[in-house]
């Protein structure tokens, strides 16, 4: 929006001091980080001041943890706090006609809304089990769909590389979009390019190395949305309750949250640029730099609510933030194609989620064998399992954040051990 402004008043005044300012991508991130910052410090307060007056409090459940006393009837629904300091200045300094940008605005919108609802019917309805299963389910799936619909058949969502290696790869005339063009390099030698529409992706660890899923599931790509589609509702409904399931600790979700998205902000650079896509051996997929923005602005609004979300903690996301946190990240690492490194990069979040299914599963077997279930952890998800052995919480958020930050530069490294 602010980059429209500035391209009017340039058409009306001419060149002017800072006119092409917002031309470039790292001003707009920048600018983005800092307003989402400044938005969730801002309007946190006010925001947790509203929640306190509609008595937005949260419920603990007697588990035995320390401290959880003290967390009685602290505000939650703070993830709105994270979905304004995000959808602010994406708003502001997006390029709102980008089919990547507005899935991810919508992805945002979505799994807020069902976040907000269930947080709603917890607290205001006194309904424990808050949203049915079932209608949160439907809602990851929903997105899910949206998202694998706008990869296989939006016109914007490319993949750029050269005719040849697009003609061993199998794509056809029929999977480009827009013409060929052609470049001379220095040394003479003619490179011809275009777009493709196709479900390539980056496979991590092997250089050069692109599969499309029609191949692995073998069958045609006119019917690759048959497993496709399902692959990524897959994704989406996994990651969103993970995340959910790592909202356990003041700051925990929120500082996971952020590493990770600093980490796919700097994929989707380097895939929306030709020259280091080229160099790294990854997708070019041209219109991403406007996922840079969106990565700037839910990196700066995580580290803004930990502000408030810190230990001890004044306001909770509830579900309307680690269900949209988790639906987000999911979304930016699909349109990134960069799918496949999820269990590295998010696996804080899988390590939570394997640990509930470990517990629930051997408690049942444990039981029907031995008719006494038996736990393999004191407690689940992993977070409060350390809290039970009596770790502190700070402790225990910390040395997360620190398996976080590792996950992420090893996810970074899978770039160049390619």
């Amino acid at each position: 929006m602010l980059v429209s402004l500035f391209k009017w008043l340039e058409s009306i005044l001419g060149d002017f001091p800072g006119n092409n300012l917002f031309d470039f991508l790292s001003v707009r991130a920048g600018v983005a980080i800092i307003l989402s910052l400044v938005i969730s410090m801002l309007f946190g307060s006010w925001i947790i001041k509203k929640l306190q007056k509609m008595q937005m409090g949260e419920s603990v459940r007697d588990l035995g943890l320390d401290g959880q006393a003290q967390k009685a009837g602290t505000p939650t629904m703070g993830g709105v706090i994270i979905l304004l300091a995000i959808l602010l200045p994406c708003l502001l300094m997006g390029n709102l006609t980008n089919i990547y940008l507005i899935t991810m605005l919508i992805a945002t919108v979505w799994m807020g809304a069902i976040g907000f609802v269930d947080d709603y019917l917890k607290i205001k309805r006194k309904n424990k089990d808050g949203l049915a299963g079932k209608f949160k389910i439907a809602g990851q799936v929903g997105l899910g769909v949206l998202i694998a619909l706008v990869m296989l058949f939006s016109e914007q969502v490319t993949v750029r590389m050269n005719v040849a290696a697009a003609d061993k790869l199998g794509l056809t005339a029929d999977e480009r979009v827009g013409e060929v063009t052609s470049t001379v390099f220095a040394n003479g030698k003619i490179v011809n390019r275009a777009n493709y529409r196709t479900t390539l992706t980056n496979v991590p660890f092997i250089k050069n190395s692109h599969i499309a899923y029609e191949n692995v599931f073998n069958i045609g790509a006119s019917l690759v949305w048959i497993l496709f589609v399902p692959f990524i509702v897959f994704i989406v409904t996994a990651v969103s309750n993970a995340a959910n399931l790592t909202d356990g600790l003041d700051g925990l979700a929120t500082g996971v949250s952020s590493i990770i998205a600093a980490v796919l902000g700097v994929f989707a650079y380097v895939s929306s640029n030709a020259i280091a896509a080229n160099y790294l051996g990854v997708l070019h997929l041209p219109g991403t730099e406007e996922l840079v923005i969106f990565s700037a602005c839910l990196f700066g609004a995580c580290l803004g609510f930990l502000w408030y979300n810190g230990f001890p903690a004044t306001v909770f996301m509830g579900d309307t933030g680690s269900l949209a946190l988790g639906g987000m990240i999911a979304a930016l690492a699909i349109l990134l194609r960069k799918e496949l490194l999820l269990p590295l990069l998010c696996g804080i979040f899988v390590i939570e989620n394997l640990s509930v299914i470990m517990q629930v599963t051997y408690f049942k077997y444990t039981k029907k064998k031995y008719g006494e279930g038996q736990r393999i952890f004191l407690m689940s998800p992993l977070h409060h399992h350390y809290q039970k052995k009596g770790m502190p919480e700070t402790k225990i958020v910390i040395r997360f954040w620190i398996v976080g930050l590792l996950l992420a530069v090893a996810t970074i490294l899978t770039l160049k051990l390619r």
